[in-house]
């Protein structure tokens, strides 16, 4: 196989692209901007700086939604786009791996497919690897033995609870529980106890910066709009207040890891219990979400090293070792 290979992870916020030839893994904003209905505006971290700012021309969306893909026509873009700024638009052609959901239908699984084919990339073969199973790859698991482990992706939009053994998925759980439910939750307890209205970017900063907030034992300082007066305001937000308003969403995570474990075969169990919880996914570093998760199933929690691109590493092991190259797979009738 030539080195031209390219493994895909297509998060709702952020896109991963890991490069056989670079060695390395891009990650940009999955956005795009479109003016007027059908020019390209902008793209990525570009058309991210202009969300929640841009006037009403500009349509500014993200063409995935709860890790599926909602907009292919705009994702075909975005990947062209992505593929041609990694290949200085010299594009060759290559091998791509992308990473799909286990909790999706056969149609949806088969959009992935059909996205990578059709951009217009130049896609020799187009491989199929369960997100979880790259999860465990990129967090040096040896996803490949017969011992359990339980993987938990807290993304954008979702969240995906995983068993997984001998180089496949024994029990998976998609919940729409993630990043964006966490925003929104500050939104609404700044509103109720301030009332002020703040932007997604801003509940996100808070929800970022918490972890240091709290260690400096400082409040969140907030700009938004007074809903009284209807003028712009600055207010200060104590950290215990954004703390209690992310409980809620904790607990339902909390709570499917639960069930997962409830149903997971005895023997798979043992494992689980001495190796712990891995927790992975953009949103995984959120304020005492490893620590409630720890004391709610009673598992040490192991934080990845790289959340956000720990699929996309798992991806790139695939690609450059033999040994894992049967978790990949063609969707049944297509590809060669």
């Amino acid at each position: 196989m030539g080195n031209n290979s390219f493994g895909i992870d297509l998060g709702t916020s952020n896109i991963k692209i890991y490069s056989r030839n670079e060695d390395s893994v891009m990650i940009e904003k999955n956005m795009i901007a479109i003016e007027n209905k059908d020019t390209l505006f902008a793209y990525g971290n570009s058309a991210f700086e202009m969300y929640e700012k841009a006037p009403g021309y500009i349509h500014i969306s993200y063409p995935l939604s709860n890790g599926v893909i909602a907009d292919i026509k705009h994702m075909e873009t975005l990947i062209r786009y992505f593929i041609g700024n990694i290949c200085k638009n010299n594009i060759k052609p290559a091998d791509y791996y992308i990473a799909v959901p286990t909790d999706v239908t056969d149609v949806e699984r088969r959009a992935f497919y059909d996205l990578v084919s059709d951009a217009n990339i130049k896609a020799k073969k187009v491989m199929i690897v369960e997100k979880a199973v790259a999860d465990g790859l990129g967090m040096d698991i040896d996803v490949k033995n017969s011992q359990g482990v339980l993987v938990v992706n807290v993304g954008y939009d979702t969240t995906e609870i995983s068993i997984l053994s001998l180089g496949g998925i024994v029990l998976s759980r998609l919940i729409k529980v993630g990043g964006q439910k966490f925003d929104d939750a500050i939104r609404a307890a700044v509103r109720r106890e301030f009332s002020l209205i703040i932007g997604g970017k801003t509940a996100e900063n808070v929800k970022i910066s918490l972890k240091d907030l709290e260690k400096a034992g400082k409040s969140a300082v907030v700009y938004g709009r007074d809903i009284v007066t209807g003028l712009p305001v600055e207010r200060e937000i104590p950290t215990p207040l954004v703390d209690e308003s992310l409980t809620e969403h904790f607990n339902t995570i909390i709570d499917n890891v639960k069930v997962i474990l409830e149903r997971t075969p005895p023997e798979l169990a043992a494992d689980i219990y001495r190796h712990g919880l891995y927790l992975t996914g953009g949103a995984a570093q959120v304020n005492h979400l490893a620590e409630l998760l720890s004391s709610g199933t009673g598992l040490k929690v192991q934080l990845s090293d790289n959340p956000m691109s720990s699929v996309a590493l798992g991806l790139a092991k695939v690609i450059r070792e033999e040994n894992y190259k049967s978790v990949a797979y063609a969707v049944e009738g297509m590809g060669k």
